[in-house]
């Protein structure tokens, strides 16, 4: 193995900047124990400064560490292919469409792949009524890691609060409510890695939201899922669809819910939620674990395998 320069971008300005910086903390110590030369950015809002690190130091590839706006966007993409840098993860195209949860939809629809029923409509268009019935699920268009999410339950009075109180953005995406089980699959390259079942934990939101996913027994994850064989296999095949649909390289995950109602002699219906083209690095996340499970691919394994893939579009 060769020793690199690598420059981890980190931070961010989305909401998931904590989640980055806890991913980029723990690749760098990775890739510094494997003998590459790591420097660490934080990606603030000066774009100049950024370019001008860089610049500066001129690294062999840089590890995209970055979750949410500006770092799985295609905005930061863009300017490493502009600067003829290789980077980990998905390029522009692949990045901006898996971000824009209507654009994956529409993606996803054209290529046959599973999505609830759904629109997009504005806060304002959402508060005097229930666009479908309820329960239904409400979601930022460009936010990761469940920021924003709400699910409206019969006889709520939430909807209108939520709408009022929305700081998202100007549309929102309104989706069907799918009973189940909350599952996801991990790919890497042209490789679906195995099936994790997550069942969040605690008093909070039947749901994997952000606490869940982050915070240290906020979810168990079962993996491989105990799912219908037929099902499993399907997920799979879905995630791997998926991550080629949108044009992915290197790693992403794709989260599913599961209708098992059916009972476990049947297999149930699988609902993609949305591919993660920068899927967590941190202690409790889901791709690292199914990495170690599916191909015996330690930590400091799979941030290699991530910086030997990492290529540009010059």
């Amino acid at each position: 193995m060769t020793a690199r320069r690598v420059s981890v971008l980190m931070g961010g300005m989305s909401a998931e900047r904590e989640v980055s910086l806890a991913s980029a903390r723990s690749v760098a110590e990775a890739l510094r124990g494997l003998g590459h030369d790591v420097r660490c950015i934080d990606a603030g809002p000066d774009l100049l400064a950024i370019v001008s690190d860089l610049q500066a130091h001129r690294p062999d590839v840089v590890f995209n560490a970055m979750h949410g706006r500006f770092g799985e966007d295609g905005s930061i993409q863009g300017v490493l292919d502009w600067m003829g840098i290789a980077y980990t993860h998905s390029g522009v195209r692949a990045s901006a469409t898996a971000m824009d949860k209507d654009a994956a939809r529409t993606v996803f629809m054209a290529a046959g792949l599973p999505v609830a029923d759904g629109l997009v409509m504005t806060p304002a268009q959402l508060e005097p009524a229930d666009p479908m019935p309820a329960p239904y699920v409400i979601k930022p268009l460009n936010e990761g890691s469940s920021v924003g999410v709400e699910i409206i339950l019969p006889g709520s009075n939430r909807r209108s609060t939520v709408a009022s109180e929305w700081t998202f953005g100007d549309q929102m995406l309104v989706e069907e409510y799918i009973p189940g089980r909350e599952l996801t699959v991990g790919v890497l390259e042209d490789r679906a890695l195995t099936v994790t079942d997550i069942t969040p934990m605690g008093s909070g939101p039947s749901f994997y939201d952000y606490q869940a996913k982050y915070a240290s027994g906020g979810s168990r994850h079962e993996l491989p899922a105990n799912i219908h064989p037929a099902a499993f296999e399907q997920a799979r095949a879905l995630a791997l669809a998926a991550h080629r649909a949108l044009g992915c390289r290197g790693a992403s995950r794709t989260d599913f819910r599961y209708d098992d109602s059916a009972g476990p002699d049947a297999p149930g219906r699988l609902v993609i939620l949305e591919t993660n083209t920068q899927p967590g690095m941190t202690p409790t996340s889901l791709l690292p674990e199914q990495a170690q499970t599916a191909c015996g691919m330690d930590y400091a394994t799979l941030c290699q395998w991530m910086i030997d893939h990492a290529t540009c579009r010059t």
